[in-house]
């Protein structure tokens, strides 16, 4: 199958500072891709050179068969972009945005009205057209952005850390429009810090300062990343078992290579939590913390994440 978007060595240097080191990727048709990474990893940089808005400083990178570099104007079309920030004007109304963006892409005045009932309908904004935009909640300010960056109904989609700030609910909403869009044939490419999400993206690639360290679908990250197994205890206080193992892991007491909280549980990981587990507990027990639970269990793709982002 041939790639939607493929990059090759693909580079960028401000001056000194290396942002994008050589990664190399494919996002393949009708996939939601995602790219995940701290900030400052190279993820908006990606974005921007892959959308011909950057121009790289060494390899390449094509998209839709056409390589980016000096081809932007037979590329742009047929791509939608979301940016970090809400790309909307606050002052205007929900529909004066929509046939802003729409005269912008192109539309003459029957599509463009057709296709602004479209993004209303897909929004769930009908009949909130004449709303001023400063006045919508954040979660409707972010579904009123995707339907604009979908008005000419682009092939390939490019979504910067687009839920960011929002709330869970909102969040959910959004995701379920990416999959009526990936399954009406959009292709995805979208960065996020959210695991929740990435765990709905058919393939990922973690990035960290500016190369790519992992790459996979979430399930095949998991098992090939994963340095060891993870120890789930559900302590009754959870701080102060963090306190308590961190310390023996410092004095080589106990063989632990990560310790995480995970909201009141305490991920552990080790190379042989079947062994281990005997000894965490006694260390928690006389230290007066009790242990509600314990149990080994299957990796969750934050796990792997904060590993990797470790090693």
């Amino acid at each position: 199958m041939e790639a939607t978007i493929l990059a090759q060595g693909l580079s960028k240097r401000f001056g000194d500072f290396t942002a994008v080191d050589g990664v190399d990727f494919q996002v393949y048709p009708g996939e939601i891709f995602g790219f995940l990474g701290p900030n400052g990893s190279g993820k908006t940089t990606t974005i921007r050179m892959t959308l011909g808005l950057l121009r790289p400083s060494a390899g390449s990178v094509s998209v839709l068969g056409i390589p980016v570099d000096g081809a932007t104007e037979k590329i742009r079309p047929r791509v939608g972009y979301m940016s970090q920030r809400f790309s909307l004007y606050n002052d205007l109304s929900v529909a004066q945005n929509l046939r802003f963006y729409g005269t912008a892409y192109g539309l003459n005045n029957a599509e463009l009205q057709q296709r602004m009932a479209e993004a209303l309908k897909l929004a769930g904004l009908e009949g909130r057209q004449q709303v001023r935009t400063r006045d919508l909640a954040g979660g409707w300010r972010q579904r009123l952005a995707l339907s604009a960056a979908i008005l000419h109904q682009p092939e390939v989609l490019f979504l910067d850390e687009p839920t960011a700030g929002v709330d869970p609910v909102s969040r959910r909403a959004f995701w379920d429009l990416l999959y009526e869009l990936v399954a009406g044939g959009v292709t995805v490419f979208v960065t996020t810090h959210y695991m929740d999400e990435a765990e709905h993206c058919q393939r990922l690639a973690f990035i960290q300062h500016g190369q790519i360290i992992a790459m996979g679908s979430p399930a095949e990250i998991k098992g090939s990343m994963m340095p060891g197994q993870v120890l789930e205890i559900d302590p009754s206080n959870p701080s102060q078992a963090i306190k308590i193992l961190r310390q023996a892991q410092a004095s080589g007491q106990l063989p632990l290579e990560e310790i995480e909280l995970y909201g009141r549980h305490v991920h552990i990981v080790t190379q042989n939590a079947e062994i281990v587990q005997n000894a965490v507990a006694d260390a928690l027990r006389a230290a007066g913390v009790q242990i509600e639970q314990m149990a080994i269990i299957e990796p969750s793709l934050e796990d792997v994440f904060i590993a990797c982002m470790k090693g």
